[in-house]
């Protein structure tokens, strides 16, 4: 396999909560943010958790956490990882 020069290497990684049930809401929003940023993204990761955990992380850096904001709407964490991953990037019908 083959990497292209401009491929990415920006890294998300979602923790859910899994006494919860919350992986099928964390593999939901995985799959909205590599469909969003196919190219831009270099790795996603789901992460199991406990205790109510449902954080978004973009290289290491804390981008969403449910215990401070409530469970995210997907074009949310596509606002704040497009912010760190791609600048200026328009999202389209999601930013109307």
């Amino acid at each position: 396999m083959t990497t292209t020069p401009s491929a990415s290497t920006h890294r998300v990684q979602i923790e859910y909560c899994t006494q919860c049930r919350w992986l099928p809401r964390a593999a939901w929003l995985a799959q909205e943010l590599l469909t969003t940023f196919e190219t831009e993204l270099g790795e996603l990761s789901l992460k199991p958790g406990t205790g109510g955990v449902f954080v978004v992380r973009v290289d290491d850096e804390i981008v969403w956490d449910r215990r401070d904001q409530g469970f995210p709407e997907p074009t949310a964490v596509k606002r704040l990882v497009r912010d760190r991953v791609a600048p200026g990037r328009s999202l389209g019908h999601s930013e109307r």
